[in-house]
């Protein structure tokens, strides 16, 4: 009888070494606020092998079979133009500008336009910009500090490359 315990949990030991635990990260403050932008979210996530996701509201929870496909998600949801709470926050220069352009957040419709203008409502010393819905770039305008337009851009659930 004790050999069969023995058996049994050298079994149960070895099935539970040789199991891969799979890696969760769950991003929240995401903009999301149409079926186009949730098919965004999903598409850029679900883009890298063996990644799941489940998209809610604002919050993404991704499950991959390892860690480097769960970063490989995040990169892929950051080159899409989303930003959530949970994402490597991108290094940018503390500088100010007087105009800075803004390239591959997403824009499909007017109110991810309107996202955007709240957002940079929030930039001390931003006066203008000129996103519009389907834009590729957009100008942001002012005597503002572009470390500043990110933040405000990543607080709203956008991500973008500012140069």
């Amino acid at each position: 009888m004790k050999s069969i315990t023995l058996l049994t949990t050298a079994i149960v030991l070895a099935m539970g070494l040789t199991a891969r635990a799979e890696t969760t990260v769950t991003l929240t403050g995401l903009h999301n606020c149409c079926g186009s932008c949730e098919k965004g979210i999903t598409k850029a996530l679900t883009s890298v092998k063996d990644v799941t996701a489940v998209v809610e509201d604002d919050k993404a929870t991704i499950t991959a079979k390892t860690k480097s496909g769960a970063d490989k998600a995040v990169e892929a949801l950051l080159a899409a133009g989303y930003y959530g709470v949970g994402a490597p926050e991108q290094k940018i220069a503390d500088k100010k500008v007087k105009s800075a352009t803004v390239s591959g957040t997403h824009l499909c419709c007017g109110k991810c336009v309107t996202g955007i203008a709240n957002a940079i409502k929030e930039v001390p010393g931003a006066t203008g910009h000129t996103a519009t819905k389907g834009a590729k770039t957009f100008t942001v305008e002012g005597d503002f500090n572009v470390k500043d337009l990110l933040t405000a851009l990543n607080r709203a659930g956008y991500h973008g490359e500012i140069k």
